[in-house]
């Protein structure tokens, strides 16, 4: 058997060295009447002669029968709940049995499962349901071994309500069946949290040979507008990294309770509709997600303490694909916002007593991985790659990332496995020293010495629009300036902004009446911090409407810090909640508790 497991996961029951998923046959049915998934999923195993039972992740699952290939009931235990990891499936395995059969069914609090009614969707017509299934939410609605180092293929058949449109991260149809029945097959190997399923009353628009969009029909034309450079972007990140392995690249454009920014589902990104501005300004995400069928989809962090290896690469193959695409100058933009959270995130950790959250290689032990989706990983990682970029060279650096990505093709690894093969393939084959702090880069606290410093020509504008405005006089250009400029604009004014200083801006910019989710992100936290009446009301349309934790999490964090502050929220909170996914809600109560 393939020792594909060599470090213990420590969010997973499943034992993988001993028994292993390599194929699931999913059947599903979407009840919209209930709120439930009824399943029946066949799991093909890969197993050592000793072993004797193959364990399985569950988090509330109503497990209704096991059985074997043969038909023969199968033994089986499902250990005590565990509120973060759920409860272990244990199933009796016979020597010869290579297959067992599971029928269940999910329950109400399905952490991995939104169900959104008619009147929550840009239709009013159709209830939406759609899955989130990173870190480990996929064992709400599959039973499997919920862990990024197994990987495994999937066929699946979907039934849902006539009229509606099921979408995998499989190969996917692009127009509504007759009879709602829809068959869907993952014929190359993904870890569990790239499992997902969207259902609702969905449309499709290409804009490219391999690319498209899918939305809402009230939402398509905008979106497939908004997208149309992805077929440029994966073209420009073959040109760097090597082959995309997933056959088509889409894009769904999911309601606005969707949690994060984007999921790099593979060959279907699930994204929110936060990033339609109109003016193209914010599809760096998109090329965030895309750079992730390289770094995570085909090469995945084996562990959640290893998540570095997935986000850090990402943002570093993002910033090159905007660069290739909207030049240098824009690509610095970019990087010095990054820079700027690093920092900011960085000194938050160690103030409030979690320096080990600062380290690249982090020990989530016993804690649910959620807390380790931070700019850490992110833009840690990214300037631990740009720092080696700096040190040996882009073009050394681009060859050692493709052979990488091609060597571990479809596998997962592992921090100290990366470091062996960095030193190895990146140091000692160009005949190079490995850099003096690598250790303190991976494994150390807070920010070293070598981080890269980050010079924008467009942002040394905004300083000087920023200058000019704290004197009483601004007479900057502003129609040139992009998404990233308002923000940096913004976040950069004065930290203690009075009212009348804020209806000043107001006046002048109009942020309250904003569109573009990313300039009222850092905007809201302004008004909340002077407690801005003028904004109230658009305050809480914003975070009622809006289900990305990116910016639920800074604006209520600030109202909370006064009392008067602390009743507007828990009041926006308790209408806002029924739109909000679990991964929110999660954050979100334990913040306002």
């Amino acid at each position: 058997m393939q020792n594909i497991h060599r470090v213990s996961d420590p969010h997973s029951y499943s034992r993988p060295n001993e028994a292993v998923i390599r194929h699931i046959d999913l059947s599903l049915k979407v009840d919209f009447d209930t709120n439930l998934l009824e399943g029946l999923a066949t799991l093909t195993i890969e197993k050592s002669p000793e072993s004797n039972q193959i364990i399985l992740d569950t988090n509330g699952l109503e497990i209704a029968a096991v059985t074997y290939a043969d038909g023969v009931a199968a033994g089986y235990e499902l250990t005590n709940h565990h509120e973060i990891f759920g409860a272990a499936l244990d199933i009796s395995l016979r020597k010869s049995d290579t297959k067992v059969t599971i029928r269940y069914r999910t329950n109400h609090a399905a952490e991995a499962v939104q169900w959104l009614s008619a009147e929550q969707t840009a239709g009013k017509k159709f209830p939406f349901m759609f899955t989130q299934s990173q870190a480990i939410l996929a064992r709400s609605w599959v039973p499997l071994q919920d862990s990024p180092g197994v990987r495994f293929t999937y066929t699946a058949d979907v039934k849902v309500p006539r009229g509606m449109l099921a979408l995998m991260s499989a190969e996917n149809p692009q127009q509504i069946s007759a009879d709602g029945k829809y068959h869907f097959a993952m014929e190359q190997p993904i870890p569990s949290y790239l499992m997902s399923l969207a259902v609702g009353n969905i449309a499709f628009a290409a804009v490219g040979p391999r690319t498209g969009v899918y939305a809402e029909p009230e939402v398509l034309e905008k979106a497939a507008w908004e997208f149309a450079e992805m077929e440029d972007m994966l073209t420009i990140a073959e040109k760097l990294y090597g082959e995309y392995r997933w056959g088509r690249y889409d894009l769904i454009v999911l309601p606005p309770s969707f949690p994060f920014g984007g999921m790099e589902n593979p060959r279907i990104t699930f994204a929110t509709p936060t990033i339609l501005a109109g003016d193209r300004s914010l599809t760096s995400l998109v090329a965030h997600e895309l750079a992730h069928s390289w770094s995570g989809n085909l090469v995945t962090n084996g562990t959640w303490n290893d998540f570095w290896l997935n986000e850090g690469f990402t943002v570093y193959f993002e910033t090159r694909i905007m660069e290739a695409l909207k030049g240098v100058e824009y690509a610095e933009m970019l990087a010095s916002l990054n820079r700027q959270s690093l920092v900011d995130e960085v000194a938050h950790f160690m103030n409030s007593g979690r320096a080990e959250d600062t380290k690249l290689k982090l020990n989530l032990a016993g804690r649910n991985p959620d807390d380790g989706v931070n700019t850490i990983a992110y833009d840690k990682g990214y300037f631990f790659l740009r720092y080696l970029e700096n040190y040996v060279g882009r073009e050394k650096f681009d060859a050692f990332v493709r052979q990488y990505f091609s060597e571990y093709a479809f596998r997962s690894n592992y921090t100290e496995a990366f470091v062996e093969y960095l030193e190895e393939n990146l140091f000692q084959k160009n005949g190079l020293k490995p850099i003096p702090d690598l250790d303190e880069w991976i494994y150390g606290t807070g920010l070293p010495s070598t981080l890269p410093q980050v010079t924008s020509v467009r942002f040394a504008k905004v300083e000087e629009a920023l200058a000019s405005w704290k004197k009483g006089e601004f007479s900057m250009d502003t129609d040139p300036w992009s998404s990233h400029e308002w923000v940096y604009f913004i976040k950069n004014l004065l930290i203690n902004l009075s009212v009348e200083k804020l209806a000043e801006l107001d006046k002048k910019f109009h942020f309250t009446a904003s569109g573009n989710a990313e300039i009222l992100g850092v905007w809201f936290v302004h008004c909340a911090r002077a407690m801005y009446e003028p904004s109230f009301r658009a305050i809480e349309n914003f975070l009622v409407q809006t289900g990305r934790r990116k910016f639920l999490m800074p604006i209520y964090k600030q109202l909370i810090e006064t009392a008067e502050g602390k009743k507007l929220a828990v009041a926006i909170y308790q209408k806002a909640r029924p739109n909000y996914h679990f991964v929110a809600v999660n954050s979100l109560e334990k913040l306002l508790s």
